[in-house]
């Protein structure tokens, strides 16, 4: 696979993951939603809860070609780079947070959100592949993996339920209930200090299949071993939640992370296998503008719900007067739901294409 065959496949792929992150975030009701488009409540995995974690494999396959950049070069200038690169977009999530700032009080700000994730994962995962060598990087993400598990039960019945979860406890220890995600009804944050932990695992096992993939010039070998490492660790994820440690997206178990990392590894596989085996290509447009600029896309799908909560009309804001006047009456209510959501992904596209099509790439 040439270079801008894999960064064609790699854009899709990430295209794909940004704009099912949006759909899945902007219903037109959260009261009409249809049943892949949720998360699981707790234990489990829908559709949904595979969009974040198959971006995250994303950033740690794309870290990995990156770094092959710097190879040759002192780990510093990678370091400062990664560094700078990963509180660029820890500061960005802070301000959507904290966004419109004239209508919230920064001393109930909510720390932690996607992109404070993605940024300290990458940041730290950057740092560990610039020291370890990458014969014990998968020691690394075992031990990284173990230790989690280990760390959770440490505190004792009820140690992976909602409330009794040391992700939870600790969040609240450091930071208090003003700045934690309220939407599981108590202060829990399914982004919170703890569970990035095992999210540098998902970044650090995307870096080691980019690696893996760089070796390989044959196209159907690298799918052969795709599908092999996605199967092994789908299996693995799937005997360790019977074991005990169940697949569960809020605190990120050590299980999510290996049965979600397998299917990414599976889904990459079919999409190497469709752009540069069949050379199916020109379909890629739709989600290669997203891909091209993930950060923009989902920062404008953000500011751009906000928004419409800041505007009334009437005795509703525009987001609600939009679906109950618009679209429920056309589309009914969980279609026009979706419709709403797809009505605002594909505006957001239009600016995504247009930026492709001049050659505008966002980066930070």
């Amino acid at each position: 696979m040439q270079m801008n065959q894999r960064l064609l496949a790699l854009d899709v792929f990430r295209g794909m993951t940004i704009f099912f992150m949006i759909i899945v975030n902007t219903p037109g009701s959260w009261n009409f939603v249809y049943a892949p488009l949720l998360h699981a409540k707790w234990d489990g995995c829908t559709p949904t809860d595979l969009v974040f974690p198959f971006f995250m494999f994303i950033v740690g396959v794309s870290m990995a070609i990156s770094y092959s950049k710097f190879e040759g070069v002192k780990n510093e200038e990678w370091i400062k780079k990664a560094v700078s690169r990963g509180l660029k977009i820890i500061l960005i999530g802070l301000l959507l947070n904290w966004f419109p700032f004239f209508t919230k009080n920064i001393a109930e700000l909510r720390f932690f959100g996607v992109l404070q994730r993605i940024g300290l994962s990458f940041m730290i995962a950057a740092i560990m592949v610039s020291f370890v060598q990458k014969k014990y990087l998968w020691i690394m993400l075992g031990a990284i993996l173990i230790s989690y598990w280990v760390i959770l039960l440490s505190a004792g019945e009820g140690a992976l339920s909602l409330e009794g979860n040391l992700v939870r406890t600790i969040d609240l220890a450091l930071f208090g209930e003003s700045h934690i995600y309220t939407g599981y009804g108590i202060p829990f944050d399914p982004e919170g200090l703890l569970s990035t932990l095992p999210a540098i695992g998902t970044v650090l096992l995307g870096y080691i299949i980019s690696k893996n993939m760089m070796v390989q010039a044959d196209n159907y070998k690298k799918i052969q071993n795709l599908l092999v490492y996605g199967i092994g660790c789908v299996s693995l994820g799937l005997i360790w939640s019977y074991l005990g440690f169940p697949i569960n997206k809020p605190i990120w178990s050590s299980s999510y992370v290996l049965f979600t990392g397998g299917l990414a590894m599976m889904f990459l596989a079919g999409m190497i296998w469709i752009i540069d085996v069949l050379n199916y290509k020109k379909w890629t447009f739709v989600f290669k503008a997203f891909g091209q600029n993930p950060l923009v896309c989902y920062a404008l799908s953000g500011l751009i719900v906000k928004t419409m909560l800041l505007i009334s009309i009437g005795e509703q804001k525009l987001y609600a007067w939009l679906y109950t006047s618009v679209y429920q009456p056309v589309f009914g209510n969980y279609f026009g739901s979706l419709m709403f959501a797809l009505s605002l992904v594909m505006s957001i596209w239009v600016i995504a294409w247009l930026m492709d099509r001049k050659g505008i790439i966002v980066k930070v």
